[in-house]
């Protein structure tokens, strides 16, 4: 069903009338990614970055420009022409979070002409098998009992999982420890080792100390169950309805990029996330949901700067807690 879904939405753009004309880039072209190689942001940039080499017959070369949770690199793409020869993978970090917690040189809307929604990933909650409570119930109540004292791991001061731990104590009414890592790697060491106790982390760097055991997966952060993880409940299912908390990946361009070539290069996105092999890729990797039109991943992106300015707000989050 998951995929179904996925295909639903890129064949929606891709059927769409074509009222453009717009020509492709001649010249190399560049995807910037604000994280190190390895990361789910360089991954997805390389699986859609081959296909539209192929689809464009020029070069498409990733550059990794990491850095201060991807506003390095988003800060690049924003300065740059809009000849389409420089593009960006954006994030829930440069373009949702970050311009909530910090005064940047990029205003995350206007400087940024959205190209297409590539995929969405949950996080996952997680604890070693050491921990007392390993259901949301079990942790609620454990919380309670030991107000500030139960500790969670994050990638960073501002970053999706940290900010999934400030929905799950403003909506359960608890208060936890938050313990910030410089990525996820030495997190999960940690909680492995006992040093950290539960986290909300990515399902992509989450998942492979799951299927081994060494960690335990409590819920999921979507609205709906991915499909890697059929039999884990998801928050809203555990009691929290409502609870979102996604790390997402989109293409967009500088916000001088025509919007006609945007729409020229999300037919080429669309088309690239519809080939078995690239749906393959990305659900290894959990994303699931790209595709769609220009305008939908606009909304998108508008919406979860919204949401999460309230969260920002109501917790009372600086990017040093």
């Amino acid at each position: 069903m998951q995929r179904r879904t996925f295909l639903a939405g890129a064949a929606a753009s891709v059927a769409a009338p074509m009222a453009w004309s717009q020509s492709l880039p001649t010249q190399p072209v560049r995807i910037i990614v604000g994280f190190a190689p390895g990361g789910g942001t360089d991954i997805l940039a390389r699986v859609i970055g081959q296909k539209l080499q192929e689809m464009w017959k020029t070069s498409v070369i990733v550059e990794n420009k990491a850095g201060a949770s991807g506003t390095i690199a988003a800060d690049y793409v924003a300065k740059q022409p809009g000849d389409g020869t420089v593009l960006h993978m954006a994030h829930i970090n440069s373009h949702a979070l970050m311009p909530n917690l910090m005064k940047l040189n990029y205003d995350a809307e206007r400087d940024f002409q959205p190209i297409a929604m590539v995929g969405v990933t949950p996080n996952l909650l997680i604890c070693n098998a050491q921990q007392p409570a390993k259901t949301v119930k079990e942790l609620v109540a454990y919380c309670k009992a030991n107000a500030g004292k139960v500790s969670f791991g994050s990638a960073g001061p501002g970053s999706a999982q940290h900010m999934a731990l400030e929905m799950f104590m403003l909506q359960a009414g608890v208060k936890a420890i938050h313990v910030p890592y410089k990525g996820s790697g030495p997190m999960l060491t940690d909680l492995i080792g006992g040093q950290v106790q539960y986290s909300f982390d990515t399902m992509t760097a989450a998942t492979p100390h799951v299927k081994s055991g060494k960690a335990i997966a409590i819920a999921q952060t979507r609205q709906k169950r991915a499909s890697g993880h059929p039999n884990v409940p998801t928050m809203a299912e555990s009691g929290f309805p409502g609870f979102e908390a996604t790390t997402w990946y989109g293409l967009v361009g500088p916000g001088k990029l025509p919007v006609g070539l945007a729409r020229r290069m999300n037919e080429d996105v669309n088309k690239a996330l519809l080939m078995p092999d690239v749906i393959e890729k990305l659900e290894a990797s959990g994303a699931e949901d790209g595709g769609g039109s220009v305008e939908k991943f606009r909304e998108f992106m508008h919406v979860e700067q919204a949401k999460w300015a309230k969260v920002i707000k109501d917790a009372n989050v600086s990017v040093n807690s």
